[in-house]
């Protein structure tokens, strides 16, 4: 089958669509013939090798091993069930959270995958399995379910961010969204109520003022100005990308911990097949809406990631394979 193959870290030019073996699934796997792949965070910061730690998801540490395929989202048709596998039969459409993504065929723990529903095309079903089951589960551990807390969500117009809004919105809180100021208008059709231009650095509170939580997807400010920004006893939710070339959000957590000032978590993506489900519902019902910044066609699988590397992305990137059902 064709793959999109990655021979080193650095940049997008270290990719190319190749020619790779079959995948075979295994006990508890599915075979899943692929119509569209989401791009996500993680597929840059695996592209770059940065932080350093990510690289063991490639198979090396110098370099990622011979035939990595790219991609960890995808939506598509199963060809094949293996041993075990009870949920899922050949012909059923799903979603799921996998890797080697990018790829005419992959191999997927059934166990991460879930039905895709009817109302939703291929391609707005890619853009789910891993933003939105991060960003679920992100509002989930920053605000719980009591409405009325205010939420700063950094990095608001990204594929993690349009989801977090969203869903921090539907549960009641009262969302500041920052993100660049051609974005304002995105965000506040997703649920924002107040909007910082990150750009013109334009304060994150007004003084006296702060927040119940903040989740920061963006890495754009210090870790002093996220804790200015709290309220006294809340809570601040790093993402894994933000915190530098070798130990990632490891090193701000560590100064968090060492500093006055409310909890320090991290957000670390869980894939769990009833989140998945949830926010596939969610969107089929319109409560949820994946926002796309561009379709690529596979034969523009690189540039896809080269665009997604470059930034300046307003929610989704996704790669339509040819043929796909819609």
């Amino acid at each position: 089958m064709r793959a999109l193959v990655q021979t080193a870290f650095g940049s997008p030019g270290q990719l190319a669509l190749r020619q790779v073996a079959d995948p075979v699934p295994g006990p508890g796997d599915l075979l899943v013939r692929v119509h569209a792949a989401g791009l996500n965070a993680a597929d840059r910061m695996t592209l770059r090798g940065e932080p350093f730690g990510i690289r063991a998801v490639a198979g090396g540490l110098r370099r990622p091993r011979a035939g990595f395929v790219v991609g960890r989202a995808l939506a598509g048709r199963v060809e094949a069930v293996g041993d075990g596998v009870r949920d899922h039969r050949v012909g059923d459409d799903v979603l799921a959270v996998t890797t080697a993504a990018v790829g005419e065929l992959a191999r997927v723990p059934a166990r991460l995958a879930a039905a895709k529903p009817a109302g939703l095309t291929c391609t707005e079903a890619a853009a789910l399995p891993l933003a939105g089951t991060t960003a679920l589960q992100s509002i989930r551990d920053a605000i719980g379910a009591r409405a009325g807390r205010r939420v700063l969500i950094t990095g608001a117009s990204g594929g993690i961010g349009t989801f977090a809004v969203q869903l921090a919105a539907a549960r009641g809180a009262i969302v500041t969204a920052s993100c660049a100021g051609r974005n304002a208008g995105l965000v506040r059709a997703l649920g924002a109520g107040g909007v910082v231009d990150y750009e013109r650095r334009e304060p994150l509170a007004a003084p006296g003022e702060g927040y119940d939580a903040i989740l920061d997807l963006a890495g754009n400010y210090t870790l002093a100005e996220l804790r200015r920004a709290l309220r006294p006893g809340g809570v601040l939710v790093l993402s894994v990308g933000t915190g530098g070339r070798w130990l990632g959000p490891a090193r701000r957590i560590l100064t968090g911990k060492l500093t006055r000032g409310g909890p320090v978590r991290t957000l670390l993506a869980r894939p769990d097949r009833a989140d998945l489900a949830e926010v596939a519902e969610m969107a089929a019902a319109g409560e949820l809406r994946p926002v796309i910044d561009r379709v690529y066609s596979f034969a523009e699988a690189a540039a896809a990631l080269h665009h997604l590397d470059r930034g300046r992305v307003a929610g989704k990137i996704v790669i339509a394979m040819t043929g796909e059902p819609g």
